[in-house]
This record gives structure tokens, sequence and C-alpha cells, in this order.
């Protein structure tokens, strides 16, 4: 079985929402924390980082060029350099308190961006969808951290998890992507690690970073754990596939609230891993505008 390797010499402070870009042969993601996309360039090994003013929970690629880009305050538009070419809405959490998390992309390239709750008191975060005209939609609530957004390749199911709740669900989509009621996939018992970001696999499996859990894993979709790989990290925070097969994973992981002591113990948390895997990923869509 493939063992985990590091991508490269780096390590950041929360990076999240691994995108790959065929047509470049790069490698994009966010640091949350510290503001920034980056990008990477396989071939080359050149390594570039865009800063914004703001915490990017995540973002796309658009098929016009540039980002769609889900800041604390709203999501934007942007050119390939970041610059801010107009505003698509506000954040619909309060913004005080809730940051933008995880999102992505679904079969019609609508860009999907979920909140994190940041007081914890309730589960306050939600799941926002901005459609191909940009017109923003509220499509789920009840949501602590959310998190795991992919999607079936037959477009039936949007998987999700809620990271602070241990939980993966699962919502059936009808022929025009439109969601119904939210079912649970799978919880996981203290001490598994929780469900983070995650990816899916052209065979339908569901691959999820396990966030305090050491590992990802490779979920069958009938719920049940059939692959597993350890990584030298507490806190993978997500997977993306990419290559020129799709068959290389890619994880992130964070440091976010360790200590000295834990950072000087895993100094490797932050950094970003490959894995070869077996089974070609979904392609993660562009957005789409019309």
């Amino acid at each position: 079985m493939a063992e985990p390797q590091l991508l490269f010499d780096y390590t950041g402070h929360l990076p999240e929402c691994p995108t790959w870009s065929a047509e470049e042969g790069s490698l994009y993601w966010t640091d949350i924390l510290e503001n920034e996309i980056h990008r990477y360039h396989l071939a080359s090994g050149k390594h570039d980082v865009i800063q914004f003013s703001e915490e990017v929970g995540c973002f796309a690629l658009r098929e016009s060029g540039g980002f769609i880009v889900a800041m604390r305050s709203g999501i934007w538009l942007t050119n390939k350099t970041g610059l801010i070419v107009g505003k698509v809405c506000d954040n619909p959490s309060n913004p005080d308190l809730a940051r933008f998390n995880d999102g992505g992309t679904d079969r019609q390239g609508r860009f999907y961006a979920g909140t994190f709750w940041g007081p914890g008191d309730y589960n306050g975060a939600l799941l926002c969808r901005v459609d191909n005209d940009l017109t923003p939609h509220v499509i789920q609530h009840d949501i602590h951290g959310a998190n795991g957004l992919a999607f079936s390749a037959d477009g039936k199911w949007m998987y999700t998890s809620d990271t602070p709740n241990a939980v993966i669900y699962r919502t059936p989509l009808d022929a025009h992507g439109e969601p119904g009621i939210r079912e649970v996939f799978k919880r996981f018992a203290q001490g598994e690690g929780m469900p983070d970001g995650a990816a899916m696999d052209s065979e339908g499996h569901y691959w999820t970073a396990l966030f305090d859990g050491y590992r990802i894993a490779r979920i069958s979709p009938q719920g049940e754990i059939v692959e597993e790989h350890r990584l030298p990290v507490r806190c993978p925070t997500m997977v993306c596939f990419g290559g020129d097969d799709m068959k290389t994973l890619f994880i992130t992981t964070t440091r976010e609230n360790m200590d000295d002591e834990e950072v000087a113990r895993l100094p490797l948390s932050g950094a970003l891993f490959t894995l070869r895997v077996e089974v070609a990923g979904m392609e993660k869509l562009k957005f789409r505008e019309m």
C-alpha cells in the first residue's frame, strides 16, 4: 500500500480547499488564517501566494478565469491575481461570529460555501449556494462547522460533514440538483477523529480527512470504511484528487491551536501530502457563470 509523501517543503497555518487545475498542472489551496490562496506548479516547483484582506474559507476556479472566493464578509469574484472584480453577496451568517469554511462546486458548476460557527454554543452555521446567474441561496441550517462537500458522479447525492459534531450527511438531489432532506450517512465515535474536508472517487467512494484522527479514510456508498492511511500529523483538513490520471490524492493539514510542544513533536503539521491511489477521483468543476 502506498504511503503519503510530502508535496514540497512547506508548512502553513490552516491549509484547506485543495483544488487541482489540470490545465495548469498545478495545485491551489487556501490558508484560511493567513488570508492566502496558494498555487504550486508540480513540474517546476514554483510556489506563488496571493494575499487577501480577510480569511479565505474556500474558493473555486472560474471558467472565465480567476476565482470565486468566500471570505469572512461575503463572497466575491476576483481575477487570477486576486484583484476583486465584483461582489456576489454578503456572508448570510453573522460575520463577527461565523467565517466561511469548506466549499466547492457541484456537477452544474454552481458554488457552495459553508460557514463555521465560532462561539460553538449551538449549531449556528449554514450552507449556501451561488447559482450560475450569481443568485445566492441558503440551503441548509443546523450546522456547527460545515465541511466535507462532495457530489456523486450521477448527481443524485450531495455529501457534507459537520466536523465538531463528528457526522457525515448525505442529501438527495433532484434532476435539477435541488436538495431534499439530508440524512445521516456515518457518525464517528469519540477518539475516531472527526470528518473534515472530502472528495469523491469514480467508484462512488467518499474520501474524508479525519481531523484529530491522524489519518484519511475511504468510505463505501454503504457507509463502511474500506481503506485508511495514517499520516504523521494529528489533523488532516481536506483531500482532493489530481494529477494526469486523477489518481493522486492531495492532502492538506493544519497546526491551528497547537502549542510549541505539539509542533515540535509533529513538525509536519500544516504540510501538504500526496498519496497514490488505485481508483481515479472525480474532477472538481470550475464555477460556471451565465
